[in-house]
């Protein structure tokens, strides 16, 4: 049958528009049966769905009456602050000493340390054949590829679907050590095969840190700055985890109280991960900024500066969306403790690589639009992680194919994590309630309906 004689768009969009099933369900009935509208309260807090002591994040403080009293922000590692621990960093290897403690709940002695660096290192590489799948087969979606070698992992593990404690800190342990090759040969492939790029291939060094090796992947050179990999280091460092309750962890931790295997489990945290709502926010950051800059230069004259701004917020400019992309956050209220570290590491770099002028126009920027907001009597929303980190990524020489995968590549040890300490104090599956609110009806024959 031709399209011309079967529009099968027109047919779904016919049966869908008679439906009444998929009209809006009434606000006054989430508050009627006591439901959370995505799992918030009414004060915009999130509802607590477990119990953890892999991380915290810090936004706020409540008074004897629950009402939230904003505080600057903090992040907590197994109860470690991510200032402390972005500053006591061994070289560049602050990732893997993050990963550990994620991993085993307390920070490695010397040894300890250096045993668990070679056990990385010791699986950077790909199986035997994998890198050819990889180059042979590239997809416009790095992510989607990425959930996709995953899943392929799954093939070359002797026992894939052991869920046990041990079995899951192995299979997260390799996990964590191939995804930076995974991602970069991922890029590759896809600039090659679609845009004719020149493809160079750079093995992983076993001496080089996870940050180290994916500057060198990356680069046609394979060459990097020790001060570069010091900033991708502490990015890594500050998205290895965000508590049990952001979205891909909460996925992980539900998809592994199945049952199911790691890599499946993984598979759904690159998924929730790859939302524009979740981490491809740092990307919004990057393309806004662009166009700003596009009409501004680096160097506005304040009133012009005022303006796009109220045109973003008024939703006359960039994607009219009427939202500022890189400020407020849903927990943190006064600070972004991430933002604030990637600031003053942004600043260093910036004056190593001649981006001072850029870097300059990133900070009055975000003093502008906090001073656009108090005009106009609105919240003043805290500095997000997402707004440096695009520029970290462009004075790296990162392209934004790999922002999310780069996200991805940290946050699987926090995934990892959270799934481990599910299995340990809670073997259930996953079983949360909703409440039907959808009318009741008598079956009709099909020669009686319309």
């Amino acid at each position: 049958m031709s399209r011309s004689t079967f529009d099968d768009d027109n047919i779904l969009a016919r049966f869908f528009g008679k439906s009444s099933n998929y009209t809006n369900i009434p606000n006054n009935l989430f508050k009627e049966y006591n439901v959370k509208k995505g799992l918030r309260n009414e004060d915009g807090t999130g509802v607590r769905i477990g119990l953890t002591r892999v991380a915290d994040v810090v936004g706020y403080e409540k008074d004897e009456e629950g009402n939230v009293i904003p505080t600057d922000g903090d992040l907590l590692y197994r109860g470690y602050s991510i200032r402390d621990l972005i500053k006591n960093r061994q070289g560049n290897f602050g990732f893997e000493e993050t990963c550990f403690l994620l991993l085993f709940g307390y920070l490695p002695g010397k040894s300890s340390f250096e045993e668990f660096k070679t056990s990385l290192a010791a699986r950077y590489e790909l199986p035997t054949g994998f890198l050819n799948d990889i180059l042979s087969s590239p997809s416009t979606s790095l992510m989607n590829r990425l959930e996709m070698l995953t899943l392929n992992l799954y093939n070359y593990d002797n026992h894939p679907d052991e869920t046990d404690v041990y079995e899951t800190l192995r299979k997260g342990i390799n996990l964590i050590a191939k995804f930076p090759a995974l991602a970069c040969y991922c890029y590759q492939a896809k600039m090659h095969q679609m845009y004719r790029r020149s493809l160079i291939v750079h093995y992983p060094e076993p001496s080089y840190s996870i940050a180290e090796n994916i500057l060198h992947m990356l680069r046609l050179d394979g060459k990097f700055t020790p001060r570069e990999a010091n900033l991708l280091d502490a990015i890594l460092v500050i998205h290895a985890d965000h508590g049990g309750g952001n979205n891909s962890a909460f996925t992980n931790v539900v998809m592994g109280s199945t049952g199911t295997d790691l890599y499946s489990a993984i598979c759904g945290s690159i998924g929730s991960l790859k939302g524009p709502k979740h981490g491809g926010a740092n990307i919004s950051v990057s393309r806004m900024m662009k166009d700003v800059v596009a009409i501004t230069a680096y160097n506005p004259e304040k009133e012009q500066l005022k303006k796009i701004i109220g045109s973003i917020l008024d939703g006359d400019f960039y994607d009219h969306s009427g939202l500022i992309y890189g400020f407020g956050h849903a927990v943190y209220t006064l600070s972004d403790p991430r933002a604030v570290i990637l600031k003053e590491m942004c600043k260093g770099l910036a004056e190593e690589k001649g981006w001072t002028e850029q870097y300059n126009f990133y900070c009055e920027f975000e003093k502008t639009v906090k001073e656009v907001l108090a005009e106009r009597g609105k919240k003043i929303l805290p500095t997000n992680v997402d707004f440096y980190s695009g520029l970290a990524y462009s004075m790296l020489d990162i392209p934004e194919d790999l922002y999310t995968p780069l996200f991805a590549i940290a946050r699987v040890a926090g995934w990892v994590a959270h799934n481990i300490e599910n299995k340990l104090y809670d073997g259930r599956i996953m079983r949360p309630a909703t409440k039907y609110v959808g009318d009741i009806n008598e079956y009709e024959r099909m020669k009686d309906r319309v």
